[in-house]
């Protein structure tokens, strides 16, 4: 089962050679438990890509120097800490993306106004940007590596997208909107955390097709309010707008918050397996596109309740 996220799909921070082992207990003591586990029948223990077995054929950690057979026992060296992913990592590269972002978003929001007289233009850089972060996006979900440049330059472009988009709803829609949908997201975040970290959550594959499912029920209504907003003009469906449009937002946000649960399992199965220390870039990648997802819905949440005064 692949994670709902590209970005860890990618390169499996888990079992099963990409996918997700859900609904089982990962260890944190390396080849032997992983080994041991599949003995007793758990279909998703096998193939790990981070033990010291022999990998399945496309592994792309079929070389991963950290798991190196021990030819005098015949059994699987103990894996070292040394190169391997740990939660400081993961830390650390999210907040150097995350900083990027909030950055470059201040920045262009103290230097692209929008006001009447230039909105037009700043609208165009913010659009513009916003494309090319979504290309540089596309790009590092099907790289077969985690490219801190490319990374950090999609951080810089969606910043200067976000900055954009936040300042002429806060100046022009909501005063105060954009510190609001920022409060949002850090409290949907860190009750996301608890919540996963007390066992109040449990990711498993009935919680993954659920949200799987609703996720691409969600993009399909947006897509076709799309359509019916070009050609037909208004609001197309009246998603962004009225009572419809509150709990089209309020759904966004759910969604957002359980895929934000999918992505802590990733992060922990490839910290409990050792995923080399440079998949903490792709944690990184993989969270800061959540959490800007979340940032994006409560901000259009905030505007449709101000309209609604």
């Amino acid at each position: 089962m692949r994670s709902s996220n590209p970005v860890f799909s990618r390169r499996g921070f888990s079992r099963d050679n990409g996918y997700a082992g859900f609904g089982a207990q990962p260890q944190a003591g390396g080849p032997a438990a992983a080994t041991q586990t599949a003995q007793q029948g758990n279909p998703y223990a096998q193939g790990n890509p981070y033990a010291g077995q022999q990998a399945p054929a496309g592994n792309p950690y079929a070389t991963n120097p950290y798991a190196q057979q021990d030819v005098q026992h015949g059994a699987p060296a103990p894996m070292t800490s040394a190169g391997r992913m740990t939660m400081d990592d993961v830390v650390l590269r999210t907040a150097t993306t995350l900083g990027t972002l909030v950055v470059t978003a201040a920045l262009a929001w103290a230097l692209l106004p929008v006001d009447d007289a230039n909105i037009s233009k700043s609208y165009g850089i913010a659009i513009g940007a916003g494309l090319i972060a979504m290309v540089l996006g596309l790009v590092q979900a099907f790289k077969r590596k985690a490219s801190p440049a490319l990374i950090l330059t999609y951080a810089a472009l969606e910043g200067v997208f976000l900055g954009v988009v936040s300042s002429v709803v806060d100046n022009r829609i909501a005063s105060g909107a954009a510190m609001q949908a920022v409060l949002g997201t850090m409290a949907v975040f860190i009750g996301v955390l608890v919540a996963y970290k007390a066992g109040w959550i449990r990711v498993n594959r009935r919680f993954y097709g659920f949200v799987m499912a609703a996720a691409m029920g969600f993009l399909l209504l947006t897509a076709v309010n799309l359509l019916f907003m070009v050609f037909g003009g208004g609001d197309g469906l009246g998603f962004r707008s009225g009572g419809l449009g509150i709990v089209f937002g309020i759904v966004g946000i759910l969604l957002g918050a359980c895929f934000l649960a999918l992505d802590f399992k990733q992060v922990e199965d490839g910290i409990a397996y050792g995923a080399p220390k440079e998949e903490a870039w792709l944690a990184a990648f993989g969270l800061t596109m959540t959490l800007v997802w979340i940032y994006m819905e409560f901000l259009r949440l905030i505007a449709i309740f101000s309209g609604n005064d």
